[in-house]
């Protein structure tokens, strides 16, 4: 790309806050998501789900619902037409349960009506005879193991100030706000269509073909409305369900969850259990670390392997450690399935790492913050896993950065609304206490491992009403992150033409994969900025009106790959598995009622290193909505599993952060390019929400005096421990 090229842009190009072209109609609630789905003829599909999380299946008789009247069909596993199984890393998963259930929500049967009510009122009418067994819910006592990654470097395992900690990490929900939906429509070739919400729409499509016996080709997919994602729409949920209804009655068919039903519906966090073990000298350098990691993956398999490789692989953080000994193993349990989520398997590591660096900065009378940095990566350092940091990587300046920034001014608020609890407080703030604590992270962008991570663009550019136009075609998911304004931005930049409209996502175009691991803006961002040049390249130097004028409508597609990447090897666990690291540092101020175990965010600071700012604003909604989903894991989020069974599956159970949880944030964003990346960026969606749960989790330590080793951080945890303190009792 020429250097005219690369800084002529045609208005709201790139380093632009460029407004998203659904703006207006996301705010007047006239955009139309997956559940607002319509079609003349079509019919409501329901699930039957299992309530039992292990048991073996005598017998289903689906003669009850058959009776009812305005019921169309009933499937269960018999009637599932080509393979039975389908599965993102692992086809372990059954279509319909078979002979077994292994948790509770897995799908029985299907119900197809005239009305929604209907259908669930025929899959309740459903008799099926469970044999209830022993449920393994422990992942402590599971004996079948998804993946053992260890993590080997060095011979010294001894130390003058040695830490060592137990962490615990609950089970978190993505809790996006559109629940699971789609449409499936019978096709005249025999295939089907399906519109749906997604981050994925190739390997959706590469996991229905077999079980619905078609050829891909006979699979297409468009990306309908997304109401958020986070990681739950990797794997498949109704998709596979409408598509059999609809393919049985040759009649369109639509699914929606509701609110409870989606809890069942989809992955989760992975919770942790971590033992952690830190060796320095008495000035604070890193001798060495040993971790134990033991991630519960749930009922199937889903992405368990990779988010153990994450989980590994980053399992001491941004720090130089000579001496390493990592296992993180996960483990199939016969509790909800869990898989991608924001952070993916890093967050759980960070959370223990993080603490246990707060520790050793106590042990060695330091700051948390100069313990950090004392031990910090840099430009040239490699991680436990051998790979070099060949990318800025200017985290000591990070530190030093955030710790400079001002604190919130004055003592603990004293005034009704600002103290924890807000109005429902009752010791009127003479128990609130404040603290400070920080946090680090590091988190990979972009697939690891050997995984052929590509993105694929196709772009025409062409007169339209006389004017040049472009229209970019990509099947990478817009799910709520900003994608769809970024590919209009680079096409506005390297064609320098205003007029830029992006097409529908869908299978009619190469895969762009899926969107997670913070990797759209590479892939996708590189291949439109790709197909982009072959363009203007064939614009022969001309102004695009006259190249267009003269040679008429310009089309090319291209693929965009990064840098190659090589799976962890099975024993040491060496090896170049990263394409990019990025890092985010956080500072937290909170206010804690000790009496009552409440918690207020005060302020949240971050810092975060992102190559090039792409799209300010969209950035900074990056930033703040990460460091949401980090306050809500410190605090308040959890799936409350018991015996395999979950207890809280709504949102008046399920908490998460509203705007009153979350407080004002400095942010500072620093650019230091990636000579690697397409415009030098890093990406940026993920690690914000790494580093805010542990500087939380910290700064309530620091204002309670206990060791909270658990997050989410219930009231309890802060009120009784704290009257044992108090007391001196056990």
């Amino acid at each position: 790309m020429t250097e005219t090229a690369s800084t002529t842009t045609a208005g709201q190009g790139v380093g632009e806050s460029a407004r998203r072209p659904d703006a207006v109609l996301k705010v007047t609630g006239e955009f139309a998501y997956a559940s607002d789905l319509w079609l003349d003829g079509m019919v409501w599909g329901v699930t039957l789900r299992s309530p039992h999380p292990s048991a073996w299946i005598r017998s289903i008789d689906v003669g009850p619902a058959l009776t009812i009247g305005g019921v169309l069909a009933v499937l269960t596993h018999e009637d599932v037409p080509g393979v039975k199984f389908f599965g993102l890393d692992r086809s372990d998963q059954p279509v319909l349960a078979i002979d077994q259930v292994r948790y509770q929500g897995e799908p029985v049967a299907l119900v197809a009506a005239d009305h929604p009510e209907t259908a669930r009122r025929a899959a309740a009418a459903i008799v099926v005879d469970y044999e209830v067994r022993a449920a393994v819910t422990d992942p402590r006592q599971a004996r079948d193991v998804v993946r053992h990654q260890p993590v080997r470097r060095g011979d010294t395992f001894e130390a003058e100030v040695v830490v060592t900690g137990e962490y615990e990490v609950g089970m978190q929900d993505q809790a996006f706000l559109g629940p699971e939906s789609g449409l499936a429509v019978p096709a005249e070739d025999g295939g089907v269509d399906l519109y749906i919400a997604t981050q994925w729409l190739h390997v959706d499509r590469d996991q229905l073909a077999p079980c619905l016996g078609l050829p891909q080709d006979k699979v297409r997919l468009t990306l309908s409305g997304v109401g958020g994602a986070f990681g739950a729409r990797e794997d498949l949920s109704m998709q596979v369900h409408a598509c059999m209804l609809a393919l049985r009655l040759n009649r369109p068919v639509k699914i929606v969850y509701g609110r409870e039903e989606s809890f069942f519906g989809h992955v989760h966090r992975h919770p942790a259990l971590m033992r952690y073990e830190h060796g320095a000298t008495r000035d604070g350098r890193l001798v060495y670390v040993k971790a134990d990691i033991l991630l519960d993956g749930g009922a199937y398999c889903s992405s368990s392997p990779a988010v153990v490789g994450n989980a590994a692989s980053l399992g001491v953080g941004p720090y130089e450690v000579p001496n390493v000994r990592v296992d993180a193993i996960g483990v199939y349990t016969n509790n909800p399935p869990c898989g991608a989520m924001r952070g993916f398997g890093a967050v759980q590591a960070c959370y223990a790492y993080e603490s246990q660096m707060d520790r050793l900065a106590e042990a060695c009378a330091l700051s948390p913050v100069e313990i950090r940095v004392r031990n910090a990566v840099s430009q040239g350092s490699r991680l436990i896993t051998g790979q070099l940091i060949d990318a800025p990587a200017p985290l000591a300046a990070m530190l030093r950065d955030l710790e400079s920034m001002p604190l919130p001014e004055g003592p603990p608020a004293t005034e009704q609304l600002a103290l924890p609890g807000g109005v429902s407080q009752t010791t009127h703030g003479e128990s609130v206490r404040r603290g400070v604590g920080y946090g680090v992270g590091i988190k990979n962008i972009c697939y690891s491992e050997g995984f052929d991570d590509y993105s694929t663009a196709r772009v025409r550019a062409e007169l339209v009403g006389g004017e040049p136009h472009v229209t970019v075609h990509t099947a990478a998911a817009e799910v709520g992150q900003g994608l769809v304004t970024l590919q209009a931005q680079i096409a506005r930049t390297e064609l320098g033409i205003a007029n830029v409209t992006v097409a529908t996502a869908d299978t009619a175009v190469g895969s762009a994969g899926s969107s997670s691991a913070s990797r759209q803006s590479y892939v996708t961002g590189g291949a439109v900025r790709a197909a982009c040049e072959a363009v203007r390249k064939r614009f022969d130097g001309l102004p695009a009106r006259e190249a267009l004028e003269r040679f008429g409508p310009i089309e090319e597609t291209r693929e965009y790959r990064h840098r190659p990447t090589y799976p962890m090897d099975p024993v040491t666990g060496q090896g170049d598995s990263h394409t990019q690291l990025a890092l985010c540092v956080h500072r937290a101020v909170v206010d804690v009622d000790v009496e009552l175990g409440l918690v207020k965010v005060v302020e949240l600071a971050a810092v975060q290193d992102v190559g090039r700012v792409l799209n300010p604003q969209a950035l900074e909604g990056q930033i703040h909505g990460g460091s949401a989903q980090g306050l809500g894991l410190a605090l308040m989020e959890e799936i409350q599993v018991r015996d395999g069974l979950v207890l809280n599956p709504s949102f008046t159970d399920y908490l998460i952060p509203t705007i009153l949880d979350m407080p004002p944030m400095q942010t500072r964003i620093l650019e230091n390019p990636d000579p690697a990346a397409p415009y030098g960026l890093r990406g940026a969606g993920e690690p914000s929400t790494l580093s805010s749960t542990p500087a939380i989790a910290a700064a309530v330590r620091a204002a309670t005096g206990l060791r909270l080793t658990r997050v989410p951080i219930r009231p309890e945890d802060i009120a009784l421990s704290q009257e044992t303190v108090n007391t001196g009792g056990f």
